[in-house]
């Protein structure tokens, strides 16, 4: 199924997962990693995700994508990836975290997308005000 993301067709799954049911399951074969739909307001609430098949497309700008495998000999190897304009980048990496990783990595994630809304209003403001500025 492909799902509509900033204007690029991204194959998800449509049915959104709470993270920490997954995080201490193996990734399954046929996707490249969980997408972040949704991080909670509250510190200890759901960071909900969707599986991003292995076919798709590099991030859209803004998005973050999380990898996970188990460490030897304890916990998960855990890395964040973040769209850009033009690259999917390296966001974070957490060596070994254990079970409950999610409680780990969500405050990274959440200040990461408060960022990304921050820098797309002042982006959206400054081309209206060159417009502006233009007529």
């Amino acid at each position: 199924m492909t799902n509509p993301i900033n204007a690029l067709e991204i194959p998800i799954s449509s049915h959104v997962l709470p993270l920490h049911s997954i995080a201490a399951h193996p990734i399954p074969s046929g996707v490249r990693g969980a997408l972040v739909q949704r991080v909670s307001v509250l510190p200890d609430g759901p960071l909900d995700v969707t599986w991003l098949a292995v076919e798709s497309p590099r991030l859209p700008l803004g998005r973050i994508r999380l990898r996970w495998k188990p460490a030897s000999p304890t916990g998960w190897n855990v890395t964040a990836h973040l769209g850009l304009a033009t690259a999917e980048v390296h966001l974070a990496s957490w060596p070994a975290a254990p079970d409950d990783w999610p409680l780990l990595v969500r405050p990274t994630i959440h200040e990461v997308l408060g960022l990304c809304a921050a820098l797309t209003v002042a982006t959206a403001a400054l081309d209206l005000s060159n417009r502006l500025a233009q007529v």
